[in-house]
């Protein structure tokens, strides 16, 4: 048996017992989703369980450190649904620590036949900021960035068969320049006062809804909307601003737009640094690292 395999084991084992500890028995786990995190339906009960088996260095053996994100998510998710706001809800209000892993139960929502209609989850989008305004609680500011970026790419450095040094160079380079505004709240309100920042999905809600539900808000933060919208285009820009207008809100701001374009891409590449952990990231990188190099680079703010 492979090590993959046997991580799925092992993952599968600890989300059945995560659901015995909330008074849910599986007699036929069912895995429904197997990459960065093992996602096992806990049959025949409406319970899902996230297992996290693929995490930066500083989360991998660090189970508090990854239970602090955790208590982020469920208690924005709690907020939302307990306000009537579309999302997958909890099925337990706390992450569930067992055999090494840091786990997050779900209630099991239908997923629509078909492909995802990308305009129409765009055009979503805006009322989720809206409601996300008012969550009364703390979150941190742009956090899927801050050490993240830098430890991965220290980790490249010594592992030169992952990436190659121009590449590595690129985005050292353009880490540098965007890095002093988006580790700062105060520095980016400083270099764009007039952009608001708010508690944001922190990743791309608009691919991460199941029918009309909201979900996977691992890295939920505070941040300008524009974190959310990365990387759309202009065609699904204009369709974010046009709900965002009827809703009251502000549209994308174009400058703020591509600095956190080039740090989405700077995630993508610092994911090379998990290919140890997923060998098939390495295949699967290749388009996105393509069109990251065929960007102008940046080198200013």
């Amino acid at each position: 048996m492979s090590d993959l395999s046997t991580r799925t084991d092992r993952a599968v084992a600890a989300a059945v017992a995560a659901g015995r500890t909330i008074g849910v028995t599986s007699t036929e786990p069912k895995v429904l989703h197997d990459v960065f995190s093992v996602v096992v339906h806990l049959a025949p009960e409406p319970v899902v369980v996230r297992v996290p088996v693929v995490l930066p260095s500083s989360l991998q053996s660090d189970l508090a450190a990854q239970a602090v994100r955790q208590s982020d998510e469920l208690a924005v998710v709690s907020w939302l649904a307990s306000n009537g706001h579309p999302v997958v809800p909890p099925a337990h209000g706390e992450p569930v620590q067992l055999d090494g892993f840091s786990m997050t139960l779900w209630q099991l929502v239908d997923v629509p036949e078909g492909e995802p209609d990308y305009v129409k989850n765009v055009g979503l989008t805006p009322s989720l900021h809206a409601a996300l305004r008012d969550y009364p609680g703390s979150l941190p500011f742009l956090s899927p960035l801050g050490g993240y970026i830098p430890d991965s790419l220290g980790l490249l450095e010594k592992q030169p068969e992952l990436i190659g040094a121009e590449d590595l160079a690129r985005a050292r380079a353009e880490w540098e320049v965007v890095a002093p505004v988006l580790t700062s709240h105060d520095a980016f309100t400083a270099a764009f006062p007039e952009v608001t920042v708010q508690p944001i999905h922190g990743d791309s809600p608009p691919f991460n809804l199941i029918g009309e539900r909201f979900s996977d808000f691992e890295d939920a933060t505070l941040g300008p909307v524009e974190w959310d919208l990365t990387l759309v285009g202009p065609d699904l820009g204009a369709v974010y601003d046009a709900a965002a207008v009827e809703l009251g809100l502000r549209p994308l701001d174009e400058r703020v737009l591509r600095v956190l374009d080039v740090a989405r891409m700077l995630q993508v590449v610092s994911c090379l640094a998990l290919v140890p952990q997923l060998p098939m990231l390495a295949d699967g990188l290749q388009q996105p690292l393509a069109a990251w190099r065929a960007m102008p680079q940046l080198t200013a703010v």
